[in-house]
């Protein structure tokens, strides 16, 4: 019995030395492709997408630091921490409107207004990632998912998952009322109200008092009518 035991540690350790072999060969072979694509993992983000993928299959980030190969073969770090700063200056620029969420798809339209036709292309899948490292700021930054798409929290407010469901809710009216939200979620009428006026107090809805039938709590980062009233910076 020891003799089987003693065997099959050796034969694991031959078995992971053969990975950690396989692996820094293909660790070698994703290098030389870098070098090889480094023009076009900067211009497209469709190549970037699927770059990135392939680093996730042996466990490389390439945003992981701002030295090193990745950082100095590629410039992709600089590529996002660039777009990082960005994004930042937009959430500040429209965050007396939104209160502090956007739309990625709003973010991304105010982004490429601000880099420019000659400046290269940005993805949502580019703003997720920089985003997400936006998150070493502190907890100011942050993505809601709602609907088929997703909101970016660029303000510290303190949202449980109560807060996310109500966004998810007024997604398609941009709006809730009370009764939506019990008729919907069968939450009581306080529930419902704590929920509304946290959102009111952090400035991400707007109370309209004079609507017909219930006061709607308007979500200005989901309803289209003020998109494009403020534009982010140049």
């Amino acid at each position: 019995q020891a003799k089987y035991k003693e065997r099959g540690t050796v034969l694991a350790e031959d078995q992971l030395a053969q990975m950690s072999k396989q692996l820094e060969t293909f660790r070698t072979h994703l290098e030389a492709f870098a070098s090889k694509h480094k023009q076009e993992i900067r211009k497209s983000p469709e190549f970037r997408l699927q770059f990135q993928d392939m680093c996730a299959t042996i466990g490389v980030d390439p945003l992981a630091s701002g030295k090193g190969f990745w950082a100095e073969m590629l410039g992709v770090g600089d590529f996002y921490y660039e777009l990082g700063v960005q994004i930042i200056e937009v959430c500040l620029a429209l965050k007396h409107r939104n209160g502090g969420l956007i739309t990625l798809e709003e973010l991304q339209q105010q982004v490429l207004k601000g880099r420019g036709k000659l400046a290269q292309d940005v993805s949502p899948d580019d703003l997720l990632r920089a985003i997400k490292k936006l998150k070493v700021l502190g907890n100011g930054f942050g993505i809601i998912p709602v609907g088929g798409t997703f909101l970016v929290q660029s303000v510290p407010a303190e949202l449980n998952m109560d807060h996310t469901v109500v966004l998810q809710l007024a997604e398609k009216k941009g709006f809730v009322t009370v009764s939506e939200i019990r008729a919907s979620l069968k939450w009581e009428t306080e529930r419902a109200k704590q929920v509304l006026e946290h959102l009111l107090k952090e400035g991400m809805a707007w109370l309209d008092s004079q609507a017909p039938a219930e006061p709607q709590f308007w979500l200005p980062a989901l309803f289209s009518e003020l998109h494009g009233q403020d534009s982010a910076p140049e």
